[in-house]
């Protein structure tokens, strides 16, 4: 398959993003906004009946952002990370909860009046109180069943790691756990962000095995692999020191130069396997157009027969912060921060976090 052409989407007129760092042979190509606001806002009266203090909470007052996303029902479902207005009034000071949204053309969406995915009593309480539940990523596996990744984040134990979820219908879920909790040498590891290769058949996005296993990105500050048989117990692919084998990390001078993190689940294609990822821009000595803090989209190409071999990457953003809404927020140096990944209707949606505060929309090409 070659380029995918996009015209427009659901009648409205796309408005055209710059094509920053566009690549001719493989990965992603355009990121096309179209609405110039985001698709998912904060609401100050949805109320929910949090189970651990038995208190009425505003779940979702404060912000609404980093969403992951699948197709479900013929429907673009997507899974958004919501802050209360409790704690301190500073980044990470609130609790996180998913809310989930369902939209017949990808930009207009409904959602439900409370979370779907949320901390409660149940074995995964150390793990996410108080904190929450955070950036979530989303695929489908071969049997229909959707598992979900996300941060289990414990505030006061100073404590973050991957949790792993699934579910048969996205309202109710089974929570599983660490992804390495099984492994002793990984119990104390502080760690985020974890995206399961993917790849489209039959009109649809599911989990892949390559080689007979499962395979997924996962970390910020550096990117590393790992592999499972069922898609909830992982292993690390670790080098021959027995540590995590380090697959991308900061570049000094370019827009990932503070550190990549892993962004949404990344893709198989004839060319290798496209992993986007969310670059910050360091304090210094990063890339000069972009303000410090700037969180913005790289991608690399690694190899289909051996996905720790790199292949390509980007030297400059394929998509970064320039709307007002994808900088004004709770994270002012601006955020274009993907996590969701869908191909609907025959086009591909990127759904990302702005600012720490929205979710916003692209819709993208890419070469397969």
């Amino acid at each position: 398959m070659g380029i995918l052409r996009v015209a427009c989407v659901g009648g409205l007129v796309l408005l055209m993003a710059p094509m920053i760092g566009a690549q001719e042979t493989w990965g992603f190509t355009r990121f096309v906004r179209p609405v110039e606001a985001p698709v998912i806002t904060p609401q100050k009266n949805s109320i929910f009946a949090d189970p651990l203090t038995g208190r009425q909470v505003h779940w979702e007052a404060l912000h609404t952002f980093n969403p992951a996303a699948v197709v479900h029902d013929g429907k673009v479902a997507v899974l958004y990370r919501a802050e209360d207005d409790s704690g301190e009034m500073k980044i990470g000071g609130h609790t996180s909860r998913l809310g989930l949204a369902e939209s017949s053309d990808g930009i207009h969406f409904e959602r439900m009046a409370a979370p779907v995915f949320y901390p409660d009593k149940d074995a995964q309480q150390a793990n996410e109180d108080p904190g929450g539940v955070e950036d979530p990523r989303l695929v489908q596996a071969e049997d229909g069943t959707y598992v979900l990744t996300y941060t289990q984040y414990a505030r006061n134990a100073d404590r973050y790691t991957v949790g792993v979820a699934t579910s048969r219908d996205l309202r109710h879920w089974v929570k599983h756990g660490p992804i390495f909790a099984e492994i002793p040498a990984y119990t104390g590891l502080k760690y985020k962000s974890a995206g399961v290769v993917t790849k489209l058949a039959d009109g649809k996005i599911v989990a892949v095995r390559i080689r007979g296993k499962y395979w997924m990105y996962w970390g910020e500050i550096q990117i590393r692999l790992a592999t499972s048989d069922d898609l909830i117990h992982w292993k690390p692919v670790e080098s021959a020191a027995g540590v995590p084998r380090v697959l991308l990390s900061e570049r000094s001078g370019l827009f990932d130069s503070g550190f990549p993190e892993v962004g949404p689940p990344p893709l198989l294609t004839k060319k290798g396997v496209v992993v986007l990822y969310n670059a910050k821009n360091a304090a210094s000595g990063g890339d000069p157009s972009l303000q410090a803090g700037t969180y913005s989209v790289g991608q690399a190409l690694f190899a289909a027969n051996d996905l720790t071999h790199l292949q390509e990457r980007t030297k400059r953003p394929v998509f970064k912060p320039e709307l007002p809404f994808e900088r004004s927020g709770q994270y002012a140096a601006g955020t274009t921060f993907a996590e969701g990944l869908v191909y609907f209707k025959g086009r591909w949606f990127v759904y990302y976090g702005c600012a720490d505060s929205f979710v916003g929309v692209a819709v993208v090409e890419i070469v397969l």
